[in-house]
């Protein structure tokens, strides 16, 4: 019964030369010089040839798990812990941040392939893929304020994970107010508003990209005020 066998382009590359040696068309210097090899090592290619036809080209390396290759369960406590405290970090920093205080350790590359995979992280070669066009400034003071909101462990282990709620002038870029809060929901923006219009008055229009916290249907209970 035939067996299908899959090699690469080199080990491809490699089982030409080796027949064009046995059919006596390439000497073994040449094979050498072709493949960029020492002749021993074509010797060695012919010898693995003859035991195992080109099976014995495939590299032995490609069937075993490599010694360095993480479990599922470490690389994905990794990740949960990028994304519960890390995750506006870039791989470097959440690197160094697994390793002085969670006691993790692994390879930067390794922990940037496992970001970009999971969403986490764009590499910076994808950033400059995506076009954007540019908005201007709005002209005066309180004309437009911008409102985000930043979920992280601002107080580090001194206090739980909040949201920094932030109203920022889009005009001047002053920062207007600031309200810490348990999560970025509405009941907490509009107090938060609240407090805005009272010290600065009413603005032309608010922005905010998060569209969902003002429009969901499926408010929670944090959300809704006792009757």
């Amino acid at each position: 019964m035939s067996c299908l066998i899959t090699m690469s382009q080199k080990e491809l590359r490699r089982l030409e030369v080796i027949q064009k040696i046995r059919d006596q068309r390439l000497s073994v210097v040449q094979a050498a010089e072709l493949l960029g090899l020492s002749r021993s090592q074509v010797h060695r290619l012919l010898q693995a040839y003859d035991r195992s036809g080109a099976a014995g080209l495939v590299s032995k390396k490609r069937s075993r798990p490599s010694n360095r290759r993480h479990s599922e369960e470490f690389r994905n406590a990794a990740l949960d812990l990028i994304r519960e405290r890390y995750l506006d970090f870039g791989p470097t920093l959440a690197r160094e941040k697994l390793i002085e205080l969670h006691h993790i350790s692994l390879a930067k590359e390794t922990l940037r392939q496992w970001m970009t995979e999971a969403g986490i992280w764009v590499s910076r070669r994808e950033r400059k893929k995506r076009v954007f066009q540019p908005r201007g400034r709005r002209d005066c003071f309180g004309e437009l304020v911008q409102i985000d909101g930043s979920h992280h462990w601002w107080f580090e282990n001194r206090g739980p994970k909040c949201a920094l709620l932030v109203y920022i002038d889009d005009a001047t870029g002053k920062l207007l107010h600031l309200r810490f809060a348990g999560s970025e929901n509405t009941f907490d923006y509009l107090h938060a508003t609240k407090a805005y219009l009272q010290q600065w008055g009413k603005p032309l229009a608010f922005y905010s990209d998060k569209h969902g916290v003002f429009r969901s249907t499926h408010a929670s209970e944090k959300d809704r005020t006792s009757a």
